[in-house]
Order: structure tokens, then sequence, then C-alpha cells
């Protein structure tokens, strides 16, 4: 097994039934993104390399900096001595609408530490719109898609240790995926790659190998996202602002379909409704 740029082989003691043996694992790649806006530092990301033009694509649509592929002249990348920096320089006209956003850089992606307080909150919101779309889906068409969540993860059956995200059209057809140390990350790298083609008017459904934190629900609502599905619960304020934008929040675990808001956007086979209570 060799080096890539998302993994490095690593040597590794293990003890098994009193035994000690030597073995090899890959494990995933962490490194710091400089994303420069407008000629000035915006934030510092920590990510997998791979698929920067894409990442800083989808990090911007979630940050509102972009709404639209034309707002962006060029998006550059530079390793040269190992700085990693991105670079996105905006249309005058567009550099002018978020002069606001741009003076405030990162007020919103604070993606390792999370954000706390009602101000920041509303700022978040500002920038989000309801998803007017109406899509119906049965929930095993969904969990259809969810099962194909494994076949986008290269990285992860090599190291165990990334996540990933997958979108899907209308049809419930893979549009884009990607895969990072950062779940957030993941997810604008997903995004960034249908932003960039001119096709997000088509993205339906964004499947996360992950819970869901609200970090997730902005950039999914930024992107237009009907519905978003995790692997494990989402948080409360998840709930809330997926909630607030019309958007449909759900989890997926082995058979189970649980669907925290938006559940209008499920067709269902019977007119049967149960209502149970889990243990979280």
């Amino acid at each position: 097994m060799k080096d890539t740029a998302d993994t490095i082989v690593e040597s590794y003691v293990e003890y098994t039934a009193g035994r000690r043996s030597v073995r090899s694992q890959a494990l995933i790649t962490e490194e710091p993104l400089s994303i420069r806006v407008a000629g000035a530092p915006y934030s510092v990301v920590m990510r997998t390399p791979g698929d920067e033009t894409a990442h800083v694509a989808g990090f911007c649509l979630a940050e509102g900096l972009v709404d639209d592929p034309d707002d962006i002249v060029t998006i550059g990348f530079c390793m040269e001595d190992q700085t990693n920096v991105a670079t996105l320089t905006l249309t005058e006209k567009r550099r002018n609408e978020v002069a606001g956003l741009l003076e405030r850089k990162g007020f919103v992606s604070q993606t390792s530490c999370g954000i706390c307080g009602k101000e920041v909150i509303k700022d978040i919101q500002q920038i989000l719109s309801p998803v007017m779309k109406h899509t119906t889906s049965e929930a095993g068409q969904i969990m259809e898609c969810v099962n194909l969540l494994p076949s986008r993860q290269p990285i992860y059956r090599r190291t165990r240790s990334s996540h990933a995200a997958v979108i899907f059209d209308h049809k419930r057809q893979p549009m884009a995926s990607a895969e990072d140390v950062g779940r957030h990350n993941a997810l604008d790298k997903a995004i960034g790659k249908v932003f960039i083609l001119g096709q997000i008017k088509n993205a339906y459904l964004g499947i996360m190998s992950s819970r869901l934190s609200y970090e997730l629900v902005q950039k999914a609502a930024r992107a237009g996202l009907e519905m978003l599905v995790g692997i494990s619960r989402p948080t409360v304020l998840a709930v809330e602002l997926a909630r607030s934008v019309n958007m449909t929040l759900a989890c997926a675990k082995d058979d189970r379909f649980m669907v925290f808001c938006g559940d209008h956007r499920i067709s269902r086979p019977d007119d049967t409704d149960k209502l149970q209570s889990d243990d979280l």
C-alpha cells in the first residue's frame, strides 16, 4: 500500500490475546487550507487534501459569498512551500454586494469548535432562504440512496476515519460525492462540484456519513437541498434550523428511517401512522 495525497501508511503495534505484532494501516491526512477571498484572508479550515477548487466553491456558497458560479472570476490554489493557500476572486459587482460579509470574515465558518450566541445564529439565518421545492419520495427509495454511500467511500475503506457526502438529483441519481477528515468539508466539496458545473438547481438530496449539525443544515440550505439525511441523529439546533427553512431532516440506520422534520416530502405506502419514542 503506497502513500497518496489523502492517506499515509503508518506502522502500529497491535496486542491481541497476549500476542504482540507490528502492522501497517493507512491513515487519513489532515492539513490546513487558508482561504483568501477578494485579496484578503477569510478563513482557515483543516481538511484532507484534494478537490480544492470544489471545496472553496462549496465553502463560499455556504458562507453566502456567492450565489451563482458567475459570481466567481477565478479560484486558484497554491501548494508552493506547503503554503496550501486557495484564492477566490469575485466579480466587482458581487464584491460590492457582500462587502459586509467580507468585513466580518469567518463569522459562520467555525468548523472545528462550533459557534454559539443568538446573534450569530441570526447571521446564519439571514443568508438562508426557505426551500420552496416540494419533491416527494418513499422512505425505501431514500434508503436505496443511503445504501449507495459505502461505494462512494474509498478513503474510508482504507482508513476507517473519513466522512463522506453524496448529492443526488430529483431522480435520485448521484451527482457528486466527496470524502474528507471533516464532515463539513466533505459536504462543501460535494456541493462545490455540483455548483461549479451550474447544476445546483437540480440538487435534491444530500446523504452524510455523520450526525447532522446546524452547520451541515446551513450548507445544505444554501445549496437548495430539499432533504438531508445522516447516519447518526441530528442535533436540536439542526432540526430547528431545518424546520425554519422548510428542509426535510432525517436519520437512516440499518433498516430505520427517522424523519425529524419535513415529513411532508415522504410519501406513505399506507395511511397508518404509529407514534413511537426511542431512548437517545
